[in-house]
């Protein structure tokens, strides 16, 4: 029985052994690139060949037909918020994108592509309808050989970057341009203009369910509904603050607005919250 079991586990051990999966280097092994351009996220995932000893373009890359850029699936570009690319600034909506190519001598075509499910171009089933944006580009001489093919970011500014194609000797520039001034300038009012209706009306429904300070919560529920105009949930918080201050007259005509207005806008809930509390209220009168 001993042996039986022996030969079974050695049997087990060599069936394990010979469908393991042997692992050998990728010859266009995956890149993934994270850059801040300003206050934008850019993300970049392609493959990476290298020349080889290989003449690239015009011969392994001919001129004149689409390339992926790159090797294997399609090269993707992620923009973490709208951008304006090319020469011309096309602008591209924040998302993902393929990156294809039409490699020619002194000019390249740019393409982003919003379809990114094809492994490498789309050939045939090609459509202008998902083409976000296309443009032509200079091509640039390199002096020393680029030998494994590379896309990055360079020339990082606060408001862009360029978006460079580079392999064997040559390289290609693309402008990448971010409107990074209105993001600054808006939250800088925000910063300015203190707190928001909403981390008001927090604040005082905080204080007011743990029975901290009311003349606080009463200032904060205040600055609430200035900053964001009257709703029928910030009167009823009010009417309760007022009530906790023992303002009751106060506190009935505001809980009446609270009622209208959730009446209007057809909440039944809060008009009947209402009435009980203002019974309540008034026998404390």
């Amino acid at each position: 029985m001993k042996k039986v079991l022996y030969l079974l586990s050695f049997l087990l051990l060599c069936a394990q052994v010979s469908f393991a999966q042997l692992k050998t280097p990728q010859p266009s092994p995956v890149a993934k690139v994270s850059q801040e351009v300003g206050l934008t996220k850019i993300d970049l995932e392609y493959s990476r060949p290298s020349t080889k000893g290989r003449k690239i373009f015009g011969e392994l890359v001919r001129f004149g037909e689409m390339w992926r850029t790159g090797a294997n699936a399609s090269s993707k570009i992620t923009f973490g918020d709208d951008v304006m690319v090319g020469p011309a600034g096309s602008k591209l909506t924040k998302g993902t994108y393929a990156i294809y190519t039409i490699p020619n001598k002194d000019k390249w075509t740019i393409i982003f592509y919003s379809n990114t499910s094809y492994w490498g171009t789309p050939d045939e089933n090609y459509k202008e309808e998902e083409v976000a944006a296309k443009f032509d580009v200079n091509v640039e001489k390199v002096a020393d050989n680029v030998e494994s093919f590379t896309i990055s970011l360079d020339n990082l500014r606060s408001n862009g970057a360029d978006l460079e194609i580079s392999w064997e000797n040559t390289k290609v520039s693309i402008p990448v341009k971010l409107d990074t001034d209105s993001k600054v300038m808006a939250d800088i009012k925000s910063q300015m203009d203190g707190p928001s209706a909403s981390t008001y009306y927090a604040s005082a429904r905080y204080y007011y369910d743990e029975k901290k300070d009311m003349k606080s919560a009463l200032e904060w529920v205040n600055k609430s509904l200035e900053k964001g105009g009257d709703k029928f949930w910030i009167l009823r918080l009010k009417a309760q603050i007022l009530a906790e201050l023992g303002r009751y007259k106060d506190a009935i005509s505001v809980a009446e607005a609270s009622s209208a207005l959730a009446t209007k806008e057809g909440n039944k809930d809060y008009p009947a919250m209402n009435d009980k509390s203002i019974a309540e209220w008034k026998k404390k009168m």
